[in-house]
């Protein structure tokens, strides 16, 4: 059973190709410089839109 959905893998190709192109941006406006930034922004963005991708995971206190 797949974690993800086509809707992430779609999503988070397309963010990574953003970042590479020095045109992604975070939710503050910032420049994101960081692989794991992008991938982060892309599967905020599949739940968000009702794609198979898994919770956010809790901080630990």
């Amino acid at each position: 059973m797949a974690k993800y959905g086509e809707t992430a893998k779609k999503e988070v190709k397309k963010k990574m190709h953003e970042l590479k192109k020095g045109t992604l941006k975070s939710g503050s406006g910032k420049k994101v410089t960081k692989k794991d930034q992008a991938v982060a922004i892309a599967l905020s963005e599949t739940r968000k839109k009702g794609g198979k991708a898994p919770a956010k995971k809790s901080k630990a206190k």
